[in-house]
């Protein structure tokens, strides 16, 4: 689109483009007809159509692209193309400037929450690594999309960074009363279970995530799950020695606790566990019907981004001066001609076709024939203005070439072929030297040829004819998706099902939508069963996983109702994948609250262990849920992709909520469920092994211990100990009795 610009400038400047080398043509309506002359002049504006001569991404096509915006450079104008728009590089720029600002936040955030200052060149270098080999490992899988490769570091940070936080605050607290060797054995066998719950439940989330048709699920699931198979795996190898490396670092900057104990909290939320839960209830059961009216998108016309493209800017201006075009493709069996003109001016009948184009209604300038029609010899010499006996010479060098010598023997004047085919098979024999034209003639032929070819490029192939069709409507909605089922009862009628395709971005919306249902009732589905299965076997009881999940669909209901709420499209992809995400990974901050107060609760009274349960896990839940929530704002601020955006913003907004509910919510769940979780409680039994052995000195003990240390025992022992061992150990899935290495540091 061209602003500020009189219709006679306008004119000329369309010869000029026209002029460039790869444009083929350069279109702004008929002059005489005053409707079509109003579709691409109005305002003091013109809006040209540009066709290039190759694909979008030829060296011909980004050249002439180049010139033609060396050409407008001198005017007030508006490009909508994907020639030489190269969206990878664009988001790849965007994304590393959002990690950058992330990585801020990230050592901010640890800063603030951390008890010493050494302990955040452990986290970072584990974070840094796990990055890397994620990102240094997607060969693997031959190609990924871009935006799965964009993405995956954000979130492989955010969803990964609990686990190397949970074992960081576990080392912490051992630190107190154990060297640093005694301190990571102790810290990483009490943080396995805990860590391995949530990374199965995030897991679990990101599997359900790979069931979508929409093959970006597959992809996107495929990249996370190894991100955080990665992580943990650098967690649980990596980080212990990073720890015992950086200990006296981290013993001499231990710092004041920058997080004030939120006791005050505590009492609070389990004064009120009479009140909370009931309200939560019927919260969750309005935001579960608010949720059902949110209004998805499956296009990129309904999603407004925070952050516009130079491209987007530009498409806007266009859409608001000339509206939006919508497009879509016919694709049918070729060979017909007789029923492509049929079908074509059946497509222009319906009210939302402004236009329908094939080489069916192709007319010839200045003639009242289209390419299609079949003419005679007499007809297509006077097309031609060549000689008759010529022409009739030529149909017989046709029927001959076809061997269709019925045609010869029956009277060539009645043989009648299509204008196309004749002029190219003329073309033929006029570049093989058997037909003579005068400079007129050639000139005339040479023409029509260039015409003919340019048509066919676009509208032809051996197999398949194609029609271009422009519709009235908006690309996406309910009026489109009910005109999309009546063009395939309309095609129906021609072709029959399943021998032609209909293409374009409304088809793409309709089938999407189509798909939605499925995928969303799929993943939603298990996306359940995958975390209720991982969190029977992590907590061993029917109720637990139950409540946990409750939290935790509660959240993503809440979160998906805001959109519904605000009125604003939220991208289909964005909700499946940020449902899957959150489900997997929010649910690990009620973990770290359920396990903390299952162990403390044998200790104390379950009020008491609920409020100390929440001063143990507000650091954790405070640094993960900020630096996720955070890196999901970011990316909806900042990129301008739609479904990166989507994701993004929806994840932000879903972890402070979750964040909220488990603080807030859950420990007047877990109170008032404390009956429930019991009752429905059961346990696995594994093989014991029972040893006896003595040791002296410093020992650490792992089982059910019946023996002498220095007087009798029967207890169940974890811990490290000092004196003579005489026991009968009892033990699942440890050594009973290890015998420690000194350290000449610590002795």
């Amino acid at each position: 689109m061209v602003s500020n610009i009189t219709y006679e400038q306008a004119l000329s400047l369309a010869g000029e483009l026209e002029c460039i080398d790869g444009i083929s043509s350069v279109d702004m309506g008929d002059e005489d007809d005053a409707e079509d002359r109003a579709d691409h002049y109005r305002d003091s504006a013109v809006l040209y159509d540009v066709t290039f001569d190759g694909e979008e991404d030829d060296p011909t096509s980004l050249e002439a692209m180049d010139q033609m915006k060396q050409v407008l450079s001198l005017y007030d104008a508006s490009i909508s193309s994907t020639v030489g728009e190269n969206g990878s590089e664009m988001l790849a720029a965007e994304i590393s400037f959002i990690m950058k600002l992330v990585a801020v936040i990230v050592i901010a955030v640890l800063l603030l929450t951390s008890k010493s200052y050494g302990e955040v060149p452990v986290l970072l270098i584990t974070f840094v690594a796990a990055m890397l080999l994620n990102m240094g490992t997607n060969f693997i899988f031959g190609e990924i999309s871009f935006i799965s490769n964009s993405i995956s570091s954000i979130l492989q940070l955010a969803l990964a960074i609990d686990y190397a936080i949970i074992l960081c605050h576990r080392f912490s607290e051992e630190r107190e009363h154990a060297n640093s060797r005694e301190a990571c054995i102790l810290a990483l066998s009490k943080a396995i279970p805990e860590i391995s719950a949530s990374c199965l439940t995030t897991l679990s989330g990101l599997a359900a995530m790979m069931f979508m048709q929409f093959r970006i699920g597959f992809d996107m699931g495929m990249i996370l799950i190894k991100a955080i198979l990665l992580s943990i795996i650098t967690v649980f190898t990596l980080m212990p020695g990073l720890l015992m490396l950086f200990s006296k670092v981290i013993d001499k900057t231990r710092h004041r606790n920058f997080i004030p104990p939120i006791t005050a909290w505590g009492k609070f939320v389990t004064k009120l566990k009479y009140v909370v839960p009931p309200l939560f209830l019927c919260a969750v059961a309005g935001a579960f019907f608010l949720s059902k009216q949110c209004p998805y998108g499956y296009g990129e016309t309904m999603i407004e981004t925070d952050k516009k493209s130079e491209l987007s800017v530009q498409e806007d201006a266009i859409e608001d001066r000339f509206g939006l075009k919508n497009g879509a493709a016919v694709i049918v069996p070729a060979g017909d001609y007789e029923k492509e003109g049929r079908l074509l001016r059946a497509l222009e009948s319906l009210d939302e076709v402004d236009m329908a184009m094939g080489l069916a209604n192709v007319e010839i300038e200045d003639e009242d024939y289209v390419l299609t029609d079949q003419l005679t010899p007499r007809q297509f010499s006077e097309l031609t203005d060549m000689d008759i006996e010529a022409i009739r010479l030529l149909y017989t060098a046709y029927a001959a070439d076809g061997e269709e010598y019925g045609r010869i023997v029956g009277g060539i004047d009645n043989y009648s072929i299509s204008i196309l085919d004749m002029f190219l098979f003329l073309y033929d024999r006029v570049q093989d030297g058997y037909v003579t034209l005068d400079e007129e003639q050639q000139t005339d032929l040479d023409d029509m040829y260039e015409q003919i070819t340019k048509a066919q490029a676009q509208l032809q192939s051996p197999e398949y004819s194609r029609m271009v069709i422009t519709l009235n409507l908006p690309e996406e909605g309910d009026e489109t998706f009910a005109f999309m089922e009546r063009l395939h009862d309309v095609i129906d009628r021609y072709y029959e099902p399943g021998t032609y395709f209909v293409a374009g971005n409304s088809t793409n919306d309709y089938d999407l939508a189509a798909s939605f249902a499925h995928d969303n009732v799929l993943i939603s589905i298990l996306s359940i069963i995958f975390v209720i299965a991982v969190l029977l076997f992590t907590f061993q009881s029917v109720g637990l996983p139950v409540l946990l999940i409750l939290v935790i669909q509660g959240s993503i209901w809440i979160n998906f109702s805001v959109p519904a709420l605000r009125e604003k499209y939220v991208f289909f992809m964005s909700y499946l994948v940020v449902s899957s995400i959150q489900m997997g990974a929010n649910i690990d901050y009620a973990i770290v609250i359920s396990s903390r107060y299952q162990e403390l609760k044998r200790e104390m009274t379950p009020r008491d262990a609920m409020i100390a349960t929440l001063n143990q896990a507000f650091p954790t839940v405070l640094t993960s849920g900020t630096i996720l929530s955070c890196a999901g704002i970011l990316i909806g601020k900042l990129t301008s992709d739609t479904t990166i955006y989507g994701v993004g913003s929806c994840l932000g907004r879903g972890t402070i909520i979750s964040m909220v509910l488990v603080m807030g919510v859950l420990p007047g769940i877990l109170l008032l469920g404390d009956t429930i979780i019991d009752r429905t409680a059961f346990n696995i039994k594994y093989p014991a092994l029972t040893q006896t052995a003595s040791a002296s000195g410093k020992v650490h003990l792992d089982g059910w211990v019946s023996g002498t240390i220095s007087g009798k025992i029967a207890a169940e022992v974890h811990g490290v100990l000092e004196g003579d061992v005489t026991a009968e150990v009892h033990v699942h899935h440890t050594s009973p009795i290890q015998k420690e290495e000194s350290e000449d540091e610590e002795e």
